[in-house]
């Protein structure tokens, strides 16, 4: 056929590379807050094809884009510590020390951070894991000794117990559809309860000893 016969096609757009990353990362949040879901109601034995569902993909381009299951929640686990470590940097620009980490702790719990501690010990940690896992700490250990310093929360508060109460109020999971709202209501409920256990000035005896220690925080994490 003569070029001028050829009929007119428009050419595709081509997608730039950016453009690819933003949508890979906008992905990636969607299958983070199934998997948030899945697992918190499922367990570490949840099976991939549950998270493709809720998120809405197919569990064929789940594997083409993670290889495994353990590459896929390793990714997920990974990608929730940096919003971890992203909300405490803003909170600590909070300049009220309790709001700061109060804020911190509801926006956790909002966002389901704990959601993949069923996770612990299922999976190879990997450095960088390791890495942001710490790194995290680090800045919540900045709001609590913030907190102290001020006088607004109690002295025999740790970092450690307040990134166990987010894990915990993490699994609390999704309810079905009927049941959401009023769930949602009972988590702020017990969430307000626990906010004011930890603040100084009220009429409570010493919590339990021994406090949360780093070895059984981080020892959950190594794959039995």
């Amino acid at each position: 056929m003569a070029d001028a016969e050829r009929p007119f096609t428009r050419p595709r757009p081509v997608r730039t590379r950016r453009g690819r990353q933003a949508e890979a990362a906008r992905n990636d949040l969607v299958v983070l807050a199934a998997a948030r879901e899945v697992f918190a109601t499922m367990g570490a034995d949840a099976p991939v094809a549950a998270v493709a569902e809720r998120a809405g993909v197919g569990i064929g381009s789940l594997y083409r884009r993670y290889g495994s299951k353990d590459d896929l929640l390793r990714h997920l686990c990974l990608l929730a510590m940096r919003q971890s470590i992203e909300a405490a940097e803003a909170a600590l620009e909070v300049a009220d020390p309790w709001a700061a980490l109060a804020g911190f702790v509801r926006a956790s719990v909002a966002a389901g951070t704990g959601s993949l501690g069923p996770l612990a010990g299922a999976i190879e940690s990997t450095p960088e894991m390791w890495q942001a896992s710490r790194r995290g700490r680090e800045l919540l250990g900045q709001l609590v000794s913030r907190a102290r310093t001020a006088g607004v929360v109690r002295a025999d508060v740790t970092p450690l117990d307040v990134a166990h109460l987010i894990e915990l109020f993490g699994r609390l999971g999704p309810a079905d559809a009927a049941a959401r709202g009023e769930q949602e209501s009972i988590r702020q409920r017990l969430l307000a309860v626990a906010l004011d256990g930890l603040r100084a000035g009220q009429a409570f005896g010493p919590l339990p000893e021994p406090a949360p220690s780093v070895a059984y925080y981080e020892g959950r994490w190594a794959k039995s």
